[in-house]
């Protein structure tokens, strides 16, 4: 059986055809623009190929309640073009087969539990730190979803004591995602974050925002792995700077081997499907009736 996959994230958008056996025959990349502009290649890449089912995973927030009529519609994006935009609904006008829809970092995190860096867990967090933040769980076999799907990339954090950067946010300014994306590095730095690599400074301050993020998480959610994705993750040097932080911000109230300096490195990790985890979910969400 031939199944669609889309990863539509803030920048850029993954297209894969693949099989129940979760292998991808196909991929393209084609970067995230106007709606107008993307959905027509989106439809263009799958058409003739034979597909029986897809699997989307939105960047968010979309709707991801399968009883509302507005089902795979974008609501308020910080991509004000998106806004309101019927996406589960014209893919499903143009390729006319059913879709299952869901957020980019929840399939990712699905991805991750069934092939990748949580195999060996029951609960896991999956968290991208790119053009925006976002973060989806995966709780014994489903992702976690109530009255719509967790933002997690919009709690507010503490400023770091030498931050004075506004944030990026066009709905809270420094959220979460406001003071540690992608484009809040740039605009507070003046450079992309892979020209910053050398800088100690703006890794420390990263770092410190998201492991505050991480312990209000672990706090909440208890997740028995945190995997760490996106453009911003793969600066390798923020992982030590992270897990140091994580477990001075916890002063062992949270009592686990994992929150253990023993540990910490083997319970906050990188994607063990490195850039195919939202993809790989995205197929693995087609597979489910």
């Amino acid at each position: 059986m031939k199944l669609g996959a889309i990863e539509a994230g803030g920048t850029k958008v993954v297209l894969a055809v693949g099989n129940d056996q979760g292998e991808i025959l196909e991929k393209e990349v084609i970067p995230t623009e106007h709606p107008d502009i993307t959905v027509p290649k989106v439809i263009a890449f799958f058409e003739g190929k034979g597909i029986e089912r897809l699997g989307l995973g939105g960047f968010g927030p979309i709707d991801i309640n399968e009883t509302s009529p507005a089902y795979g519609q974008v609501q308020k994006t910080p991509k004000t073009e998106w806004v309101d935009y019927p996406f589960g609904a014209k893919l499903k006008e143009g390729l006319g087969v059913p879709i299952n829809i869901d957020t980019d970092v929840n399939v990712a995190a699905m991805s991750e539990a069934k092939w990748g860096n949580a195999t060996d867990v029951d609960t896991c967090l999956y968290i991208t730190v790119g053009t925006g933040i976002g973060a989806g769980a995966y709780f014994h076999g489903q992702t976690l979803k109530g009255l719509s799907h967790p933002e997690m990339g919009h709690i507010k954090v503490r400023r770091h004591p030498e931050d004075t950067y506004e944030g990026t946010c066009p709905y809270h300014g420094d959220c979460l995602e406001g003071v540690a994306a992608g484009p809040s590095l740039e605009k507070r730095w003046g450079k992309k974050g892979h020209e910053l690599a050398d800088d100690d400074k703006v890794w420390e301050i990263e770092a410190f925002y998201l492991a505050q993020a991480l312990t209000s998480y672990i706090y909440i959610l208890s997740p028995e792995r945190i995997i760490m994705g996106g453009g911003v993750m793969k600066q390798q040097q923020l992982f030590p700077l992270i897990r140091k932080n994580v477990l001075e911000m916890l002063n062992g109230y949270v009592s686990s081997p994992y929150l253990t300096e023993k540990e910490i490195d083997n319970y906050i990790v990188s994607p063990g499907l490195t850039d195919e985890a939202g993809v790989k979910g995205a197929l693995y969400l087609a597979m489910q009736e």
